[in-house]
């Protein structure tokens, strides 16, 4: 296993702020601080230049608004995985930030090794959305209807789509999913492209916030 540390960007318009996440992030060793930035052209040419594993992006940034250059972000580094940290408690803020590119979702209110499990498992792959952000996101999705337009798209899935749906439900990656029920990455890979179409959802998290709608998967404890 390489020993090279996780490398990170943080993007933050509070001078003070940067330096309390940089000083928190690098008392964790397999962390190490590589870029700041205060503003939208400081975070893309940074990000481009870096390259880090992880970017932290605040969404308010000042009279800039992170949430809006978002993609241009990905866009800067593609390699990069955006963690946000944010004190805006809004469930359609943090649905378009996913949307947008974002792998996770940090409320600043939380305690910090919050921050540092976030921080590693994004960098490993995995959205990291809290239970209670979770909440809020599928009580945004559920709207009341006199019959479950849904049922037949959810009985139209096969046994085994339904096993990857429900362990991409408890946060595994693909190649944890072929690992766990004995098949490859790439035959997990077209189940979801069968399950993203047959559900008619666009990508994951669409699709783990139907799945704990409708009963295809478990809520975290």
């Amino acid at each position: 296993m390489s020993s090279r540390p996780i490398t990170i960007m943080i993007i933050d318009d509070h001078v003070v702020i940067r330096s309390g996440l940089r000083m928190l992030i690098e008392h964790d060793q397999r962390m190490q601080v590589v870029a700041q930035a205060g503003s939208r052209t400081e975070a893309l040419e940074r990000a481009a230049s870096t390259n880090p594993d992880v970017i932290i992006l605040d969404l308010l940034l000042g009279d800039e608004d992170g949430l809006s250059f978002l993609p241009e972000l990905c866009q800067a580094s593609p390699n990069s995985r955006v963690l946000v940290l944010t004190g805006v408690q809004n469930p359609d803020a943090h649905r378009r930030a996913i949307r947008r590119g974002a792998m996770g979702i940090v409320l600043k209110e939380h305690a910090a090794d919050k921050l540092l499990k976030a921080i590693m498992k994004v960098n490993e792959g995995e959205v990291w959305i809290e239970r209670s952000m979770m909440g809020s996101m599928i009580q945004e999705f559920n709207k009341p209807a006199l019959v479950d337009p849904e049922v037949s798209k959810i009985e139209s899935l096969t046994d085994r789509e339904r096993e990857v749906i429900a362990l991409i439900g408890e946060g595994l990656k693909n190649k944890q999913v072929g690992e766990r029920l004995f098949i490859s990455e790439t035959t997990v890979t077209h189940h979801l492209s069968s399950v993203f179409s047959k559900l008619e959802v666009s990508d994951r998290l669409e699709l783990i916030i139907y799945a704990f709608r409708h009963g295809l998967a478990k809520m975290p404890k």
